[in-house]
């Protein structure tokens, strides 16, 4: 039994068919068609911002002009890598600073350059002393960050290289009375027959076993020169080597010069890490990365002996370092073939990041700083190198330098989720997808059609659904209407068709391919003995899929 409160349906078309009578039916409430466009408006989810923030000016095109293929001289890279690119949304040409590197490093220059004239009065001599040490040290680790790094050989023996080429180098001087200058290219020798020594052993160990090896040289040559009256074992240490700093210089004007020349001595280091790692040897190791040396052996990369390269001139700019430490202490002592130096170094290594030059050298501002500025801590000072290196092992990938790729993936994963949560908002497409739709039409038309689809489901009740099942075709009430209208405008791809098995008597549903030659997909295998229950089966899926969107 209808319900007689229902609003009713009179067919306007029945008055042409007297014979037949009035047609009427029930129908929906009449439904303003803004109903979902209001509801849509009013809709204000929590919005998190997604996508990069532009904190860096954007330069306009260079136009005809060359500047930017300025190179190092002799090298073939540029002064500043300089990316051009159209912006879709200004309409313009615009440059963007791909590697801001030599920005940096030439900041921090500036910075170590101005030092002397900065630090305060009262501070001068500590801070004075200390950067020069840190100059001395970053050399050794950009050295010894080549061999671990570039290189993939897990040497321990760095600071006895260079702990053998200072007392080397010292005692030859005292004995045949070199000059200063002498001093680093005999060390620089020494480095190399050592490390020539320690380079044979790397050709059948590797990895853990090798650093125990290359511990345990260390240790034989501290015990060796504690031991040993030629080495000063009596007076702590090697002293009595000519120094580059003349005698008439003040206690300040000394400070200052020294400093100067560590940084000179840092640069070098600087420029033979750039020389070995981004060239040749460099690219070919890259190539032969852990675990994967057959894959490369299998390239033609003799990998062995690009290792071994790598670590002969590692270790010649160890020596050279090792004799420049004996003209600028005037000897050497047994605290360089010490654990706590190893550790102390090592933790420089791992706070920077193994593997960047930028790296050791803030790992070394870092870790000198707290030992050699920080004195009056005490022992505590080591207990803050040790938690900071342990908060970088435990919170960090790559270091103090990994932060930013660290900070990228995970930037990255919360862009992914929030744009997930912002999809509640239209609906219609993710964010990242409505960006990469060069047509913003596009991104209009299915914001239009997802809230049309809203706007449909509300009008199939029971009663369309039965005024469809008695009338499939002709004129019918406008919730239906509107409905088979939205299903007759989709595109041919998978839309749903009746197929005449047989005329009369055989009905089927299939989806159309919407490409020319592209026979129909059998939707079901059940056949209709009339069009009008395969137009109403039809009906019927069309509304399922629709409810389904």
């Amino acid at each position: 039994m209808s319900d007689t409160s229902a609003p009713r349906w009179i067919d306007p078309i029945a008055c042409h068919y007297p014979e037949y009578g009035t047609r009427e039916v029930e129908t929906n409430p009449h439904l303003s068609h803004q109903v979902t466009w209001i509801e849509t408006t009013r809709f204000r989810p929590k919005m998190h911002l997604v996508g990069r923030l532009r904190y860096y000016y954007k330069w306009p095109g260079h136009g005809g002009g060359l500047w930017w293929r300025t190179r190092y001289w002799p090298t073939r890279r540029r002064v500043l890598n300089i990316r051009g690119e159209y912006n879709p949304k200004t309409k313009r040409r615009e440059k963007t600073i791909v590697d801001k590197r030599p920005i940096w490093w030439m900041l921090a220059f500036a910075v170590l350059l101005l030092l002397p004239f900065i630090v305060p009065a009262g501070s001068y001599n500590t801070v004075m002393s200390a950067a020069a040490v840190f100059a001395i040290y970053t050399a050794i680790n950009l050295c010894w960050m080549l061999i671990v790094g570039t290189a993939g050989i897990f040497s321990l023996a760095s600071y006895a290289v260079v702990g053998a080429a200072a007392y080397g180098a010292t005692y030859l001087a005292i004995h045949l009375g070199l000059p200063w200058w002498a001093l680093p290219l005999i060390g620089s020798l020494i480095g190399l027959g050592f490390g020539v020594m320690i380079a044979l052993p790397a050709m059948r160990l590797d990895g853990f076993y090798y650093a125990l090896l290359t511990l345990g040289v260390v240790e034989l040559c501290r015990v060796y020169v504690v031991q040993s009256r030629e080495f000063g074992s009596a007076t702590g240490g090697l002293y009595g080597a000519p120094s580059y700093l003349p005698a008439s210089l003040g206690q300040s004007a000394k400070l200052m010069v020294s400093y100067y020349i560590a940084i000179l001595v840092m640069t070098l280091a600087l420029f033979t890490y750039r020389f070995i790692d981004g060239k040749r040897l460099g690219r070919l190791l890259r190539m032969a990365p852990e675990k994967k040396e057959a894959f490369a052996q299998a390239c033609g990369v003799d990998f062995i002996r690009a290792r071994i390269m790598v670590f002969l001139l590692s270790s010649t700019a160890l020596g050279f370092i090792g004799g420049f430490y004996a003209t600028h202490f005037g000897g050497a002592s047994p605290n360089l073939f010490s654990f706590d130096t190893l550790l102390l170094s090592l933790a420089m290594l791992v706070i920077g990041g193994i593997g960047r030059s930028e790296g050791a050298v803030a790992g070394t501002v870092i870790v000198v700083f707290i030992d050699r500025v920080l004195i009056d801590l005490g022992p505590l000072r080591y207990m803050l190198i040790g938690a900071i290196m342990l908060g970088v092992v435990l919170f960090l990938k790559g270091g103090l330098f990994g932060i930013k790729q660290q900070f990228r993936t995970w930037r990255n994963k919360k862009k992914s989720e929030r744009r997930a949560t912002r999809a509640e908002k239209g609906g219609e497409m993710l964010p990242e997808e409505a960006t990469e739709i060069e047509d913003k039409d596009q991104v209009f038309f299915r914001r239009f059609d997802k809230m049309q689809r809203d706007f449909l489901k509300r009008l199939v009740t029971d009663a369309v659904v039965d005024e469809h099942r008695t009338r499939p075709l002709g004129q019918h009430s406008e919730a239906l209407e509107r409905l088979l209208i939205y299903f007759r405008r989709q595109g041919q791809v998978d839309k749903y068709a009746v197929m005449v098995l047989e005329e009369f008597k055989a009905y089927r549903i299939v989806a159309l391919s919407g490409h020319r030659g592209t026979a129909p997909r059998v939707v079901e295998d059940k056949n209709y003995p009339s069009p009008e229950e395969a137009y109403h089966a039809l009906f019927l899926r069309r509304v399922q899929d629709l409810l389904e969107s």
